[in-house]
């Protein structure tokens, strides 16, 4: 049995990453959890925009209810050119800002748990500095909880986390020609 320490009760960062599906699912069902324990959450997602996810509505419905604290917000416009491909200036630029926003909100005070949702894409893309991440993430309010997703999460940044998840595929349908389904994938 573990012995209890000042450090028992305190914000935490947690990290989903690896090739398989289900890191941002696992992040939105901890936020949900949370949200249901009355705590105040924010959803900040990277590189995502041009597409409707039902996560989106399922935000827009439970913020409304009385009692309930929780924002989702889309910080992008959607897929990013990678690989050999030079970076559009104009997601650079919609990743800097979202960047700033993010830091903004987590310097607040104004949340309990904020997900960082695909921040490890934007770092692993070379459009976010993971050194600047880490050194907001050491410096946010003490008992705010952080969660990033996205795969290739960064060295500096599991080495930062307090839990780290890496979610690997086992099989998927799509490797059956089944296309992405409503409601699972989106």
């Amino acid at each position: 049995m573990l012995a209890h320490s000042e450090n028992s009760r305190r914000g935490l960062v947690l990290i989903h990453t690896g090739p398989g599906k289900g890191k941002t699912t696992a992040a939105l069902g901890t936020a949900f959890r949370a949200a249901g324990n009355g705590m105040r959450v924010l959803v900040l997602q990277f590189l995502k925009g041009s597409w409707h996810y039902g996560e989106l509505d399922a935000a827009s419905a439970l913020s409304q209810q009385p009692g309930f604290r929780y924002e989702m917000r889309q910080l992008g416009r959607g897929f990013v050119k990678v690989g050999g491909a030079e970076a559009d200036p104009d997601d650079l630029q919609m990743v800097a800002d979202a960047w700033a926003e993010c830091e903004r909100e987590i310097r607040s005070d104004a949340w309990d748990m904020i997900v960082l949702d695909e921040i490890n894409y934007a770092i692993g893309y070379g459009m976010l500095d993971a050194e600047a991440v880490a050194k907001v993430l050491r410096e946010r309010p003490e008992m705010l909880h952080v969660i990033l997703t996205g795969r290739n999460a960064h060295p500096a940044l599991v080495e930062l986390a307090d839990t780290v998840t890496e979610m690997r595929e086992v099989k998927h349908a799509y490797q059956k020609g089944v296309l992405a389904q409503r409601g699972v994938e989106f």
